[in-house]
């Protein structure tokens, strides 16, 4: 009787499974990027698609229209809806088995925006800068679907992990690439019509990680890098060994500082042996030599007491590698990583009248470490403000001592080749999409000539994994950066803005000039407006055909007559200026022998005539050819920089 119940319980055990399985499958799935408040593309096939069971019936309804389709035996399915103006808000009702409705859908332009830190670098980053952007935003008709960063080795997924979309209204724009909210701002404010932004931006990755494998089919050694990084064995393998690897290494020294009691930072602590130091400043140009390691800086600050009672703001410029704050012995903010501005809030309460106890943790691993020349440094709460700048204490808490060899890193995957591609590229191809913006190239600096190849080779890439044609690809050349030099040197970074200047050559692209908006010291340069306006200025001529001038000059050819050198713009627009009322500077004028020297330069109609009295038979010149030139002054009339060029 036993045996008997129990084959019965079991066969209604498996006829539920089997119907649970039966009722799963049938479930219609829908990929991230479709969700409620998504932006459509208007005027053009609009791309619709999912999951399901094997040949499941599915029915869309939208705008009073139904389109029917059914799905493959491997579940998926895909419905092509019809080409539709601007507009919305409307519903959708996505219906097989089982119903889906989506709300508050928009048609409008689609823009995939993508690229290293500074495409990554959010609106909340920039707060100060663009405090009252974020306060007045209310656009919610610009939305972004940001999407999540991820990587796959072993080939394209068909999905995202998560995301959803956000309008730029309130908080919700803390979010948005500062890059492409300005972009879309300008956009909207020029159209009215609704803008979506997909923004898939990781930062430090190179241009080959955002390529197909099959867009890297001309690059072999990248061929196989792709072919290995798919043998998983192979990929554990060698983390595992870089594990071992850094886990057998020996220990640092303890921090001094956190091991004594009590501890650096505390209140109780009664400070011994401590030293002068200038903030801001690196520490080995302050008597510290090369030091790689633990080094603490105190200070009191003597605070009013209209400056306690409520919240407080400290800024530390940038400060090179990591940091810990500490004020009156609580911690109140740390950063891992040298990129970040430290704009720390003090909470209410904290600060006091009088003698306030201030201490920083620094953190160096290599090369020059301590804070960042020409940064903010101060504190403030209301409307009063306490420069933080000037002499502190300081003592040396570790030292790192260095081991013989070097350590194994393993792999880092989002920096190979088609790996960010697989994971946050793929999913996307199938929406219908305005065109692309791409800010990136500072992680294949010291690569050009192979950015060079790269980078039109992502284009086409990309251009053929949409099926949308030659839709616009808008990228931003890399700013200056580094110290300035001056005189006429070699660039790696005036090298990669070439390389990116010669995707010009590619049909229905647009550059932005953006010599003009970087800062010596920082990677990360606050300007994003005008990079984003500059954006929507070539996106208005190339993507919606405005008769507008869009670049800044872009050089065209040279001729030589007697001792000068005769050089020629496109894009002059109105006229060739400069922005200073100066001369063109930055001009750099060689013989056959290439030892350029500097050169005089002066504005003849849409040329500029070049040269230097010493040099009597000369061949090449060169413009802003440097990491950070100086003075590059030369524009057109409508206020946009020349692109930096050699003509050697």
């Amino acid at each position: 009787m036993k045996t008997s119940s129990t084959k019965i319980l079991a066969a209604i055990t498996g006829c539920c499974l089997l119907f649970i399985s039966q009722v799963t499958l049938s479930q219609i799935k829908l990929p991230q990027l479709i969700k409620d408040s998504m932006v459509l593309q208007r005027e053009a096939k609009i791309n619709i698609w999912g999951w399901a069971s094997a040949n499941e019936k599915i029915t869309i309804t939208f705008n009073k229209k139904n389109y029917t389709t059914r799905t493959a035996a491997d579940g998926k399915w895909n419905i092509a809806l019809p080409a539709i103006k601007a507009g919305g808000p409307y519903n959708m009702v996505i219906s097989g088995k089982n119903k889906i409705t989506l709300k508050d859908i928009l048609i409008g332009d689609v823009w995939f925006c993508s690229g290293q830190s500074n495409m990554v670098h959010q609106m909340n980053i920039h707060d100060i800068t663009y405090a009252e952007d974020i306060k007045t935003a209310n656009y919610p008709r610009i939305r972004q679907f940001l999407v999540p960063v991820a990587n796959s080795l072993e080939g394209p997924k068909d999905n995202l992990a998560t995301g959803s979309w956000k309008p730029a209204v309130g908080e919700d724009v803390r979010p948005f690439s500062a890059v492409a909210y300005f972009f879309a701002k300008k956009i909207y404010d020029t159209y009215q019509i609704p803008i979506g932004i997909i923004n898939a931006s990781v930062g430090g990755t190179p241009v080959e990680a955002w390529t197909s494998e099959e867009g890297l089919k001309e690059f072999p050694s990248l061929q196989t890098i792709i072919q290995k990084n798919k043998d998983t064995a192979y990929v554990n393998g060698l983390n595992r060994r870089a594990f071992i690897g850094n886990t057998n290494r020996p220990q640092q020294i303890t921090d001094k500082g956190l091991a004594e009691m009590p501890k650096w930072f505390e209140t109780n602590y009664s400070p011994k042996g401590w030293h002068t130091i200038n903030i801001p400043g690196y520490w080995e140009d302050q008597g510290i030599k090369d030091l790689n390691g633990v080094v603490w800086y105190r200070r009191e600050i003597d605070i009013p007491a209209a400056m306690t009672g409520k919240q407080a703001k400290v800024f530390l410029g940038r400060i090179v590698d990591a940091d810990i704050l500490y004020i009156n012995g609580q911690q109140v903010g740390n950063t891992t990583y040298m990129y970040p501005q430290r704009r720390y809030p003090v909470p209410a309460g904290l600060l006091k009248p009088g003698r306030n106890i201030f201490v920083i943790k620094v953190t160096n691993n290599s090369g020059k470490g301590g804070f960042v020349p020409d940064k903010p440094y101060c504190i403030f709460a209301g409307t009063d403000t306490i420069d933080l700048k000037g002499t502190w204490q300081y003592k040396v808490g570790e030292v790192f001592v260095p081991r013989g060899g070097q350590g194994f890193a393993g792999i880092a995957a989002q920096n190979q080749p088609s790996a960010l591609y697989n994971a946050m590229v793929a999913p996307v191809t199938n929406y219908t999409i305005k065109g692309f913006l791409w800010y990136q190239g500072e992680s294949n600096t010291g690569r050009a000539a192979e950015y060079a190849r790269l980078q039109p080779a992502q284009i086409a890439d990309w251009r053929n994994k949409w099926q949308q044609g030659d839709i616009p690809f808008l990228f931003v050349q890399l700013p200056n950066f580094l110290d300035a030099n001056y005189i006429p040197s070699e660039s790696q970074w005036a090298e990669l803005r070439e390389a990116q200047l010669k995707s010009l050559s590619v049909a229905n692209t647009g550059m932005v000039v953006a010599i003009d908006l970087g800062e010596w010291n920082d990677i990360h340069p606050d300007n994003k407006k005008d990079v984003g306006e500059r954006l929507a200025l070539a996106a208005q001529k190339i993507a919606y055909g405005e008769n507008l001038t869009y670049s800044g000059p872009l050089f065209k050819s040279s001729g030589k007559k007697d001792n000068k050198i005769i050089i020629r713009f496109d894009h002059t627009g109105s006229g060739l200026v400069t922005n200073d009322g100066e001369d063109p500077a930055e001009f750099a004028i060689a013989g056959a022998d290439k030892k350029f020297v500097w050169a005089k330069a002066k504005i003849e109609g849409d040329t500029i005539i070049v040269w230097n009295d010493e040099i009597k038979d000369p061949v090449y010149v060169r413009y802003a050819w440097a990491d950070n030139p100086v003075q590059p002054n030369l524009y057109n009339k409508e206020g946009l920089p020349a692109s930096p060029f050699r003509t050697d």
